[in-house]
């Protein structure tokens, strides 16, 4: 008798314990030999006093098991809950999100028949990091934080993924032009790894033009990678112009658990009238079934949902007069799909996995060795909540400030310089960066002249809310410029 795979299963919120017990009865049927551990998650632990929407022992589960097909949950309304999601991603280092969005023209509406798109989203960096912080009464900020090693393991995923499913092109979406710090971090890292895949083309976009024309023609595109925050609402994109939200399942690929769930949400209002659509759940577990080497049975259950989907049978979602042949509910879809196991798609390309030997190989390879670059420390940014002075008077006073090697430079309000040289037409909040460079550009800093400065600075009653240092590194300038500088 064959082994049995220990997963951890949470049935969610909302339409959540439905479209779960769809997608397990359809595994079941289908010859999946599973050994489930369930697991709470979501509204009732929120609401039991646990922030984290998760209970400390079902961590002990999700390490046991370390595959989690998760359904979606709902987050009470109101500060002080954190996104779920975003706490399991990052506490096992569910570092790949990846959602193939594939269109099923004819039998499914959409403009893009010949879409067939796999984006790669970065999962624990980038905005997501959530460290956000209110400075002055009309500022807040959020940071965003790109690193080498997170960018060398997306981008060495996205090629591998793409390697191992017969995929031809890799493309980079980021907005350097912009942040050329961080977005061109991750697009410097891509060039590098690129130049590693000889055999898989590869190109970059910046993300604006490139989601335009994901938008219109999908079919330019092949496999994309791209930092969290654009793959995260791209992937949403792509899913609904191939067809639904609802019909696109989503993997999270960490080096020790991986966890599968629809893209969508709990969506409370369908919950308890056996309407919900369980493909998207459903094409997460056909991930997991891959992921844990049960390819035969993943392509049982995805060819047997294909021929479903030509056969019309569809729920309310994707229904559509004169398409579709018949309208029906969570239990009936799912019966319909368990029908249809061990039978192929007549029009749609039949799925067909590959045994998945070497599949993690990708994600246990470590960054190539790097030497360090040489650091030093130059300047200071000392940020200021002031609204009682003009730019040119308040910068006046902090020139005032100079000495012990360091000599204002410049002051910018929200990303502009503003002093010297600024301009009367643009406006300032009360949120003042004001750089102090080591005088006369002789060399190095050191952090008893900071602590210096910032004594000054608060002796003379200004209110510094946030410094960052400012280094060069091999002599390069570690730090941006402003507008207008």
């Amino acid at each position: 008798m064959p082994k049995r795979v220990p997963i951890t299963v949470a049935h969610g919120d909302g339409i959540g314990p439905e479209i779960m017990a769809a997608t397990l009865h359809i595994l079941k049927e289908a010859g999946a030999e599973l050994d489930i551990e369930a697991i709470d998650i979501g509204e009732k632990v929120y609401l039991a006093g646990s922030s984290s929407g998760i209970e400390p022992s079902s961590w002990e589960s999700l390490r046991r098991t370390k595959v989690f097909l998760k359904a979606p949950i709902t987050t009470p309304q109101g500060g002080g809950y954190k996104s779920l999601n975003v706490t399991v991603r990052k506490t096992l280092g569910l570092y790949a999100n990846v959602r193939p969005c594939v269109s099923y023209h004819p039998f499914v509406e959409t403009k893009h028949p010949q879409m067939n798109v796999v984006i790669v989203r970065e999962n624990e960096e980038d905005l997501y990091a959530g460290i956000e912080h209110r400075q002055t009464d009309q500022v807040v900020q959020c940071l965003k934080l790109i690193s080498r090693p997170g960018s060398e393991k997306i981008v060495r995923y996205a090629f591998e993924y793409a390697r191992r499913n017969n995929r031809k092109k890799v493309t980079c979406f980021t907005k350097d032009n912009i942040m050329k710090l961080t977005d061109g971090l991750f697009h410097t890292v891509f060039t590098e790894i690129a130049a590693e895949y000889p055999d898989l083309e590869n190109e970059h976009w910046i993300v604006d033009i490139g989601a335009a024309k994901l938008a219109d023609t999908p079919e330019a595109f092949d496999v994309l990678v791209m930092p969290n925050l654009y793959g995260d609402v791209l992937s949403d994109v792509a899913a609904q112009i191939a067809g639904s939200v609802g019909l696109a399942g989503s993997a999270n690929i960490g080096e020790h658990v991986a966890m599968f769930e629809a893209i969508h949400g709990s969506a409370p209002r369908r919950a308890g009238q056996n309407l919900a659509n369980p493909s998207g759940l459903l094409l997460g577990a056909v991930m997991m079934l891959v992921h844990v080497g049960e390819t035969g049975v993943a392509e049982r259950v995805h060819n047997a949902w294909l021929r479903t989907i030509e056969d019309g049978i569809h729920t309310y979602d994707v229904y559509k007069e004169g398409v579709s042949r018949e309208k029906v509910g969570t239990k009936e879809f799912a019966g319909a799909v368990v029908q249809r196991v061990g039978l192929t798609p007549q029009t749609l390309k039949a799925a067909k996995y590959k045994p998945v030997e070497g599949e993690a190989s990708e994600r246990r390879q470590a960054p190539a060795a790097r030497v360090r670059a040489k650091k030093d420390l130059v300047g200071v940014d000392v940020f200021l909540d002031w609204s009682a002075a003009s730019a040119n008077d308040l910068g006046s006073s902090l020139s005032g400030l100079n000495g012990n090697g360091l000599k204002l430079e410049m002051m910018s309000n929200r990303g502009v310089k503003v002093w010297p040289g600024g301009h009367p037409e643009t406006f300032c909040s009360d949120h003042w960066r004001c750089r102090f460079l080591s005088e006369n550009k002789a060399g190095p800093v050191s952090h008893p002249q900071i602590v210096s400065l910032l004594e000054r600075v608060a002796g003379a009653g200004y209110d510094f809310i946030k410094t960052e240092n400012l280094y060069t590194f091999d002599g390069e300038r570690g730090y941006s410029l402003d507008q207008g500088a």
